[in-house]
Formats: C-alpha cells, structure tokens, sequence
C-alpha cells in the first residue's frame, strides 16, 4: 500500500505539471485535526481548473493515479442527482486499497468554495489566489441543539415507523419490517446525538452517518444500541424493535426534560398497538396491505 506521503506526492506533482490545475485543496477527515488518522481515510482530493472540458472528455489522465478496483461518477449516475456548482468528482478505490476522492471544480468558484466549508486545507496554490485562511476545523459539522419542532418531528417519525415494522412482522414481511426498522435507527441515532450534545456540549461532530457516535457513549447505551441491528430472523427483529423503543423512550425522555420540550403523549397508545399487533396477528403474508 502506498504511504500517505507518496500519495500526496503522487496528487500534487500532477496539480503541480499540469497548467489547467491552479489551486488544490483537501477536504475530509485529512483535513481534521481532531481525526487519528488509519489507513483508510480517503484523500478528499478538490482540484480548482482553468476550465473543465478537457478533463471530461477523456478518462485517462487519471491512470497517473494508479490501477483502479473501481471507480465512480455520481455526477454522471441516474440515481444520485449531481451537486450544483459545476464540479465533477471521480471516486476511485485502487488495487493497493488507498482511495481518492477527487473533485473538480472551476477556479472561478474558488470564493465559493473556501466559504462552505472550513474542514479544508490548501495544499498548492500557484498564483497566491488563496487569502489567509483560518486554521481548518470542523466546526460546520458540531452537533446543533434541536428545535421544538425538530423533536417532536422526530419522535412523529419513530413512534408512526414502528407501525409499518409490527405490522411487517405480523405478516411475516421481514425484509419490510428490517428497512422500516432501519429508519426508525436513524431517528434513534438522531436522538442519542442531541442527548450527547445536552450532556457534553454541542461543540464536537460525530462524524458523517453517525459513524463516532458509539465512542461517545456510555458502554450499557451504546451495547442497547447495537442490540437494535440483530435482524436476520423474525425473532431477532422483534427483539431489536423492542430494544429500539426502549432505547428511544428513555432518551428522547432525557432530550425532552433537559430542553423543556413536552415528550408526547402517543407514546402509550403506540405502545399498547404495537403490543397487540404481536399478540394477535402472527398469520402468514396477506394479499391486501393497507
């Protein structure tokens, strides 16, 4: 695997021979201080060009980065609608296991671009383009406090998934039941986020999807947590949905108290539907879904 500084030397001496690069810059968890790096940060690579035609009409300048696993274009994909701004990225994972990330951008949007997001470094900058910029930092992505309306948007959301997931289960509709379970996850994750940010501040970032949250919490919440993906048979789902709820119920109770927002009241009626959906209706899949 190549090291971390003959990649870099690999992604600049490119920007640095080639006239259409005039600015390069580095995004991600490369560009975060406050990251112990491994060997599987990506180089969030963002090449600011003179013009983006050349680049697009031909893949090949990008062997010079060496032999590809696979490589993606969002930017060119149906089912992943491409960002504004007219940049371009070229995802790519190597044969050596390193992988680049590399957006091109116009050098016009080089204003723009400092000002969304300050979890960057330049790296190259070949005609002082660049003013002085504040240390990189991941502040853009800190926790934020929810609103009222967040909240209750959440617990809304939770508490009507776990409907679909009871009665997914009733018919024995398990990969149903396991994708609504899934999102009921993300507004549990969501809530565990905002509990954290009332116990510890809201001045630290856990991640991208989540990914640092289990670090920040308490052994025992964070075992309840991962006891919530055991889903490979209808039991074990079950179970995880159980484990869900609880979890969600107690901390969306210590969100509710701690910010002054009223914990609604559907909690038990839900709860009491739930119940007798398992006790009552165990019969295979029907035809007629409501």
């Amino acid at each position: 695997m190549r090291t971390e500084k003959e990649m870099f030397e690999l992604i600049l001496g490119y920007a640095r021979q080639d006239e259409r690069v005039r600015v390069v810059a580095m995004n991600g968890s490369r560009a975060n201080p406050n990251i112990h790096p491994d060997k599987y940060q990506d180089f969030d690579i963002v090449y600011l060009v003179t013009e983006m035609h050349s680049f697009l009409s031909d893949d090949t300048w990008l062997d010079v980065f060496g032999r590809r696993v696979i490589m993606q274009k969002p930017d060119t994909m149906c089912r992943i609608p491409p960002e504004e701004g007219g940049s371009f990225a070229y995802l790519m994972l190597f044969e050596d296991g390193n992988r680049i990330d590399l957006t091109l951008l116009p050098l016009e949007k080089l204003e723009s671009y400092l000002k969304q997001d300050r979890l960057r470094r330049i790296l190259l900058d070949k005609d002082r383009h660049v003013p002085a910029l504040p240390e990189s930092n991941e502040e853009d992505y800190w926790l934020k406090p929810p609103t009222c309306k967040l909240f209750e948007d959440s617990c809304n959301e939770f508490w009507w998934l776990s409907t679909y997931v009871a009665k997914a289960l009733a018919r024995q509709q398990l990969p149903y039941a396991n994708a609504h379970l899934n999102l009921m996850r993300e507004e549990l994750m969501r809530m565990l986020s905002w509990q954290l940010g009332f116990e510890k501040g809201f001045n630290f970032s856990i991640g991208k999807v989540y990914k640092y949250l289990q670090q920040h919490l308490d052994p025992e919440v964070g075992q309840a947590l991962l006891d919530t993906w055991r889903m490979d048979g209808f039991d074990q789902t079950r179970a995880s949905l159980i484990a869900c709820l609880n979890l969600f119920r107690n901390t969306s109770k210590s969100v509710s108290e701690v910010s002054g927002y009223s914990y609604p009241d559907y909690d038990v009626k839900v709860t009491a539907y739930l119940t007798r959906t398992f006790e009552i209706d165990q019969s295979p899949a029907r035809e007629n879904e409501s």
